[in-house]
């Protein structure tokens, strides 16, 4: 099965995943932030390090993005 592949699709695609990832990452902080509070501190650095490879990886896909 072969599926076509323009640049509009790619946009949308990278679009949808970075905004994805956006989500993720701001629901792992607000979850780290909870985390902490119930004591689990390194469990919360841990989640927190998540979220800032999901970060890593949306700059990637912005660049992406960019160079469509």
């Amino acid at each position: 099965m072969t599926e076509e592949i323009d640049e509009a699709k790619l946009t949308h695609l990278l679009g949808h995943w970075i905004e994805h990832n956006e989500s993720h990452s701001k629901s792992f902080r607000d979850w780290a932030v909870k985390i902490e509070t119930a004591g689990f501190g390194d469990a919360a650095k841990e989640i927190l390090l998540a979220a800032d490879k999901i970060d890593g990886s949306t700059v990637s896909l912005n660049k992406a993005k960019e160079k469509l």
